[in-house]
């Protein structure tokens, strides 16, 4: 009977070292901070919750493709490069499903801790790296939120709903049209089966007379 291999708590493998594992925080130590030092990263990453805004927005966990570049430079790492976002909504003027890919351009610094720019740089100003990772999600989410539409259209000629039936106008005949009923005689007519639309009293010929 083979011996048990006493276990090793101090060891631990790379993937461990990771942040949980988090696909979008990168692990800069491949890379290093030798200036003009270069990484190319294409992964692809699930979209967390509420990345959207009324109408239109990424569905939680859909996969977002990243194709970046990661350059060291003096002060940071310079992030560039393009990310492809699945959404689906609503048309804003005639409600019919919308489904598209959002194609985005990244480009953003991140700044070495104690960094000038980091050091000269206002909370909210300039992105930080954290320890040895960096985070790409709150970049990609402002990214993402910044440039959903607030009023999607299904197609930019989109004609929007019939304000008497609530069908699509784009469904219907270039002659759909209806009846105009006048209120003031609207329940004679329901009573005597005439035309609400006719003038006149309910029941009144409408032909011109002949002199």
């Amino acid at each position: 009977m083979p011996a048990t291999q006493p276990h090793r708590t101090g060891a631990r493998s790379s993937e461990d070292r990771r942040p949980a594992a988090n696909p979008w925080k990168l692990d800069l130590r491949e890379l290093g901070r030798r200036a003009g030092s270069m990484q190319e990263l294409d992964r692809t990453a699930p979209a967390p919750a509420e990345w959207r805004v009324e109408l239109i927005g990424v569905p939680e966990k859909a996969d977002v493709r990243l194709q970046l570049r990661l350059e060291s430079v003096m002060e940071g790492v310079l992030v560039t490069g393009e990310m492809a976002v699945p959404v689906v909504g609503s048309c804003a003027r005639c409600l019919e499903p919308i489904e598209d890919t959002l194609r985005l351009d990244i480009q953003e610094l991140y700044a070495y801790e104690g960094s000038t720019t980091e050091a000269t740089s206002e909370e909210d100003e300039v992105r930080r790296i954290e320890g040895d990772f960096l985070d790409l999600e709150p970049l990609a989410r402002d990214t993402v939120v910044l440039n959903l539409p607030l009023a999607p259209v299904c197609t930019e000629d989109c004609a929007g709903l019939c304000v008497d039936c609530g069908e699509r106008l784009d469904d219907l005949p270039a002659d759909h049209s209806h009846e105009i009923v006048d209120a003031r005689w609207a329940a004679l007519a329901a009573k005597f089966g005439t035309p609400a639309s006719s003038p006149g009293t309910p029941g009144e010929s409408t032909t011109p007379e002949e002199n």
